[in-house]
């Protein structure tokens, strides 16, 4: 589609000599259309012959038009610059059309900007893990999605857990260190309280860890480690397996309560997730795990870490299957009394 604005920015654009792809590019249109519209001679039977009965709309693109070339020239410099300052410097330009006319016509004009980029940091085998959490809503109530992945194979642990504290944490991390075979050299969390006190590191300060955490760690031989605060995009290793997860797993499916979500889940994650070629790696990550990251993972710890000052968990409450609604008809002890008469 294209407008009487298009013809005349295009003709203007043709007068001073950009090319062809040049203008498609500013007008936002196809080079075959620039090519239609100047054989089939459009542009001299739009602002001809034609132009009469739209003379004010075509007058004020002309206006437009002997503003364009510094609005561009500005964008170019300064890509952020507003319409309000924009349609300030085209009238003191000269410039006697309207506001809202040159404001479309800077939305057009204005560059996009790249998008920020975001270099894949790869981790040698054994280095790193990623930990995080997932809100799941079901039918019985909300439950965490506790994911956790090797950095180098994205071998992938996940259960659920009906609280994120501090001691669903330990445990989760003791069940996927035996999963994995072993403990990494460091887990990387995003900013979440049972782990993280503190990130002063904006500041030039360091990043405060909770201390029983930390002693949990120092148990397991492995280092804390944090996202900066609004970069979870270096974590993208375990969010985008907790999208794949939503999409993959929880998406579609029924679950009669948390042994069923447990049980399906953990068939999940070995006949499908850790087993399908990675979009990235282009490999299985069990493959790629058995090959080589298992070897290069510390030994578990000779037992599971003992807490001084948390109190020891305590099975959570948890709903094994969701009993239909029965009615039940309720009658008077007369009527039981008749029909065991009857029945003797």
């Amino acid at each position: 589609m294209y407008t009487r604005d298009t013809l005349v920015l295009l003709k203007h654009y043709l007068a001073s000599g950009l090319s062809k792809t040049a203008i498609a590019d500013q007008l936002g249109i196809s080079r075959r259309l620039v090519y239609h519209l100047i054989a089939t001679g459009q542009l001299d039977r739009e602002l001809g012959a034609d132009a009469a009965p739209r003379t004010r709309g075509i007058a004020g693109v002309a206006k437009l038009a002997t503003v364009t070339p510094l609005i561009v020239a500005r964008l170019a410099t300064y890509p952020a610059l507003s319409a309000v300052r924009l349609f300030a410097e085209c009238r003191a330009a000269g410039y006697t059309g309207g506001y809202s006319q040159l404001t479309a016509l800077v939305r057009r004009l204005r560059p996009v900007p790249e998008p920020e980029a975001v270099v894949r940091f790869e981790t040698a085998p054994g280095v790193q893990a990623q930990f995080d959490f997932a809100t799941v809503k079901l039918p019985w109530g909300v439950r965490y999605a506790l994911v956790m992945v090797l950095g180098y194979s994205r071998l992938l642990y996940v259960e659920f857990v009906p609280r994120q504290t501090a001691v669903s944490v330990m445990l989760g991390m003791e069940r996927a260190f035996a999963a994995f075979g072993g403990v990494p050299e460091h887990v990387l969390f995003d900013q979440m309280k049972s782990v993280i006190v503190d990130d002063q590191r904006p500041d030039g300060g360091r990043l405060l860890a909770n201390a029983e955490f930390l002693r949990f760690a120092a148990h397991w031989s492995f280092q804390v480690r944090a996202c900066r605060p609004y970069r979870a995009q270096t974590k993208g290793k375990v969010e985008r397996p907790i999208h794949y997860l939503r999409d993959n797993f929880l998406y579609g499916r029924t679950f009669l309560g948390d042994g069923d979500l447990d049980d399906q889940c953990a068939r999940w994650v070995r006949d499908v997730a850790n087993v399908r070629v990675h979009g990235t790696l282009r490999e299985r990550p069990v493959d790629r795990w058995a090959a080589t990251e298992r070897a290069t993972l510390q030994p578990l710890a000779a037992h599971p870490y003992q807490s001084v000052l948390l109190p020891s968990a305590s099975p959570p409450q948890r709903i094994d299957a969701i009993a239909p609604r029965v009615t039940v008809e309720r009658r008077g002890l007369a009527t039981y009394a008749a029909l065991t008469e009857r029945c003797a």
